[in-house]
């Protein structure tokens, strides 16, 4: 078992390479979310065999309006189809997947797909929060730590993300918009990162605006109504562009040039 990794030693050297901003060392800089990107790591490097890797990381909103809308099944089942669809694929080796809900709970650290847990009534309660600016900066420093990790091993790695919301920012401390704008400015600056963000109906919140403030590209924003049917589509669109992502540097490329197709 090697070492854990250090995470200033990593977004340092992220820093020193150019890819982070002294705003996103900043942001990422505070004690408490430290602890929850070092939760999420999982998998040591040295035991992955791949050549080259996919990150793919699902943030569920866990918050009241999910249970109160009737679509807590539609995201444990919207969960589910990415793994089933992510294990069918080719790629299937070559991908790691972590899951941490909106409110902080972390359902499983990066690790193969054999390894993840299904989201069901068991661990998934939607009952709190929507604090979306403060654990969008802590699911992305972890996608960063993990992907400077394998870079600084010499792995070639690209990462996919969502984050899922049913209402704007309600309870975050420390982030803002424009916090989270920083940071996913910087990501998509070196084109190995796609990160996309779903909005179920409310009935009030305009997605659109809430994801744009935070930096997040039109292309790259989902907005399904607030029927099962839609929502378990669009988590099908997520996992068909994560699997096209994976199939290598062009694959990349294009995906994260078609996207969702608004």
């Amino acid at each position: 078992m090697s070492q854990t990794p250090d995470l200033n030693s990593l977004f340092q050297s992220a820093h020193d390479e150019g890819l982070l901003s002294n705003a996103s060392m900043q942001a990422l800089n505070v004690v408490d979310i430290g602890a929850q990107i070092q939760a999420g790591l999982g998998i040591d490097v040295d035991d992955v065999m791949a050549s080259e890797v996919v990150l793919v990381t699902i943030m569920p909103d866990d918050s009241g309006s999910i249970a109160y809308n009737g679509n807590t099944q539609a995201v444990c089942d919207g969960h589910n189809a990415v793994i089933d669809a992510l294990i069918a694929s080719k790629q299937k080796d070559n991908i790691l997947i972590h899951n941490r809900y909106l409110n902080g709970f972390l359902l499983y650290p990066y690790c193969p797909l054999s390894h993840a847990v299904r989201m069901d009534d068991r661990n998934y309660h939607p009952d709190k929060g929507t604090p979306l600016y403060d654990q969008t900066v802590a699911i992305l420093g972890t996608v960063l730590a993990k992907s400077q990790e394998f870079a600084d091993n010499g792995v070639p790695v690209r990462t996919v993300t969502l984050i899922i919301s049913d209402g704007a920012d309600l309870h975050s401390v420390r982030a803002r918009a424009n916090t989270v704008e920083a940071l996913v400015k910087d990501m998509l600056m070196t084109e190995n990162h796609i990160i996309a963000a779903m909005g179920i109906d409310d009935g009030s919140t305009d997605f659109r605006q809430v994801f744009r403030e935070m930096g997040i590209r039109d292309r790259w924003i989902l907005t399904p109504g607030n029927q099962e049917s839609e929502i378990r589509k669009a988590f099908q669109v997520f996992s068909q562009s994560a699997i096209q992502a994976s199939q290598g540097a062009i694959g990349f490329s294009q995906t994260s040039l078609g996207g969702f197709g608004g």
